[in-house]
């Protein structure tokens, strides 16, 4: 049986990668989709595995050929994107494919998947929540943070075109909100 698609987008700071962790835990069968970036490798980083690296003219030459779900050009020449063809390999393993994506990313797969796609906007309690968290990390000066709010707020104005809204405003009911809407999705 084929896959399914589970999407996750919010704004930085708001708990996404750690509800995400704790669902792959949950022996629902699901598989990160790997990306594809034209930024060189780091470290031990292998072609297909944590990425697949293209050169950015094989990017925008993929580009142009309609393979990718969804891309982004975050710096010159520095692209990110979901192709299409390896999204496919998932499903037809019959994996549930995991996809990590900025909010315009989420919004273009889900329409290209239509139901067979869930996509989870996870949103902090509120912006000042938000600004706490990020400086509580310690990880960013202060003009980074202050980017990174001005981001989520944008970000915040696409929640409602998300099937499903799980506000993270307490980390274990959160996880076990996404869960359960979760299970519900795959099982139906």
């Amino acid at each position: 049986m084929k896959g399914k698609i589970i999407i996750f987008s919010a704004p930085s700071g708001s708990g996404k990668s750690t509800i995400i962790n704790f669902l792959m835990q949950q022996n629902l069968n699901l598989a990160f989709s790997i990306s594809a970036t034209s930024r060189p490798p780091r470290g031990t980083e292998q072609h297909g595995v944590e990425y697949f690296f293209l050169t950015p003219e094989d990017f925008r030459q993929r580009i142009a050929n309609g393979e990718f779900l969804e891309y982004e050009e975050v710096y010159k020449d520095r692209f990110y994107g979901t192709l299409k063809e390896q999204v496919e390999k998932q499903l037809e393993k019959g994996q549930n494919v995991v996809l990590d994506v900025d909010v315009k990313g989420g919004c273009n797969i889900k329409n290209y998947y239509g139901d067979r796609a869930l996509s989870i906007f996870i949103q902090p309690p509120s912006i000042e929540a938000l600004r706490q968290r990020l400086n509580g990390r310690g990880t960013d000066s202060p003009e980074v943070i202050e980017d990174r709010i001005a981001r989520a707020e944008y970000e915040l104005g696409f929640a409602d075109k998300f099937d499903t809204v799980v506000v993270n405003d307490d980390l274990e009911k959160a996880q076990q909100e996404a869960l359960q809407i979760l299970k519900n999705f795959l099982n139906e």
